[in-house]
């Protein structure tokens, strides 16, 4: 398992990438109000690519399917073409559904919000599409299909048809419920459901509810490898549940102490290993994230592998746990690294080695002097979320101002795009080393006394108001989908 090849981080990559603006779903004009409900709060490709998803805070799932790929081509035609094909890819939209409602428990007197969290496509299965999705409490699982539309077939009982025709006497009963001519009529044709063969309609069927298990707000839910089963987490318990029985799960992960005052940490991110059907990586707001191995035991109480960088001596300080809150984590397409964002920076990590990263991304080096500012404003408890590229030598993660960096591996360079129609208009370079110049940084104060805008001293400008927390690669090309507020944006190089 751990050979010289294998414990040699990903190769970095040659040149950055070109990218170019290929989509735009739900932009909005100049000055214009977007409502909560409308803005996107998950965003999730599924496994071929061939359809996206996402989830707004008003509960609602929206689906798209990629057009620009011929599903008839067969891999030896692909083989036989004497050409590159060079086609930007394009999506479009295919449906959407209500996926969860506002609900009200009246136990705790506490509401839950629609807000969809997470999303995650499940296997396929004869033409249809199934996933999961998921609010603070509730958990569903969808299936999507297209349904031949069926109408009533006509009948030969319509009074209109009978008096035009002139064919006699018409007879009514007392009630006018029924006419029928006099005498009657020689082949009496009921009515009958038929299905219409050329006109078809998506439907989204509800399959499966899980319920009831999780006293803290969901953060996480993930597939596992073997297709049956799937991890829900919130901030104590990790729950593992079968896809098949929606009445019970088994709580796998309990970080809930007896006395709630001795809390020390919380889970934040869970994800199950994308090969291995018994391992499960989860993260901690301490900056952790932990191995474990469903073999061992029923409880996973025990770690098989911790990752965490200890900090350099005489650097703590007030921030220093809270910036290094692990807000998402992903694991490599071939399950060898483990991608992790906390607010300041992207880590790579390899599951063979826990002494340290093998790569640190800088993301907010440049935010390191207003961290005060950022925790008066609450911006510094923003969930940013990360993705890697299919091959594994490049990763990406969104920031503010509407801004997303994508970083080579073996490489701290970022290029720094807006989630915009012309990506490359902020080009903003990542400063190696964080601003120590306090007069030269000017202030916008917000509505809540603090700023909502900096200027570093390179004059380059942030917005703390717009923010770019979602964002998906595509599994097999460089195509990324990102969410700014309500516009769902795709950019491919």
């Amino acid at each position: 398992m751990m050979g010289s090849e294998s414990d040699a981080p990903p190769p970095p990559s040659s040149t950055p990438l070109d990218w170019k603006f290929s989509q735009v779903f739900g932009e909005r004009a100049a000055g214009e109000e977007v409502q909560e409900v409308d803005i996107i709060s998950a965003i999730e490709f599924n496994k071929s690519g061939s359809h996206l998803a996402t989830g707004d805070r008003g509960g609602r799932v929206v689906l798209f399917e990629r057009t620009d790929v011929k599903d008839n081509s067969t891999r030896k035609d692909l083989e036989n073409s004497d050409y590159t094909v060079s086609h930007h890819p394009e999506f479009r939209y295919k449906t959407e559904f209500q996926s969860h409602e506002p609900e009200f428990d009246y136990l705790k007197s506490l509401e839950i919000e629609e807000k969809i969290n997470k999303i995650k496509w499940c296997q396929t299965a004869n033409g249809a599409l199934f996933l999961l999705s998921t609010n603070d409490k509730t958990i569903k699982f969808w299936k999507v299909q297209e349904k031949k539309i069926k109408k009533i077939s006509e009948t030969n009982l319509d009074t209109s048809n009978v008096k035009s025709n002139g064919l006699g006497p018409v007879l009514s009963l007392p009630n006018g419920d029924f006419s029928f001519l006099a005498g009657g009529f020689g082949s009496l044709r009921l009515p009958v459901v038929v299905v219409s063969s050329q006109e078809t309609n998506l439907v989204a069927n509800c399959r499966r509810v899980y319920a009831h298990a999780h006293d803290y707000h969901i953060n996480s839910i993930s597939n596992n490898s073997d297709g049956e089963t799937f991890i829900s987490a919130d901030d104590l318990r990790i729950n593992l549940w079968n896809l098949e029985i929606s009445s019970q799960s088994f709580n796998i992960v309990d970080v809930k102490p007896p006395n709630m005052e001795d809390l020390t940490e919380v889970i934040t991110s869970a994800e199950f290993h994308p090969i291995n059907c018994n391992t499960l990586a989860y993260s901690s707001s301490k900056g952790s994230i932990r191995l474990v191995d469903l073999r061992q035991s029923a409880l996973c109480d025990n770690h098989f592998q911790l990752f965490e960088e200890h900090e350099a001596p005489g650097s703590r300080s007030f921030f220093t746990e809270i910036i290094a809150s692990i807000s998402d984590i992903k694991f490599s397409k071939d399950g060898r690294h483990i991608l992790s964002r906390d607010y300041m920076t992207l880590k790579l990590w390899d599951i063979n080695m826990n002494s340290g990263p093998v790569a640190t991304f800088p993301v907010h080096e440049y935010l390191r002097p207003k961290l005060c500012d950022l925790y008066e404003n609450d911006s510094i408890f923003d969930k940013f979320e990360c993705c890697q590229s299919g091959d594994g030598s490049r990763v990406a993660t969104g920031s503010y101002s509407n801004l997303f960096r994508v970083f080579e591996s073996g490489s701290k360079e970022a290029t720094t795009l807006e989630a915009s129609r012309n990506p490359m208009r902020r080009q903003v370079p990542t400063p190696a080393k964080p601003v120590r110049s306090l007069p030269s940084i000017t202030r916008v104060v917000g509505r809540r006394g603090t700023e909502a805008q900096v200027t570093d001293a390179n004059g380059n400008s942030y917005d703390f108001t717009t923010k770019l927390l979602h964002l998906a690669w595509h599994p097999s090309e460089n195509l990324i989908a990102c969410a700014a507020a309500n516009s769902l944006y795709m950019y491919y190089a």
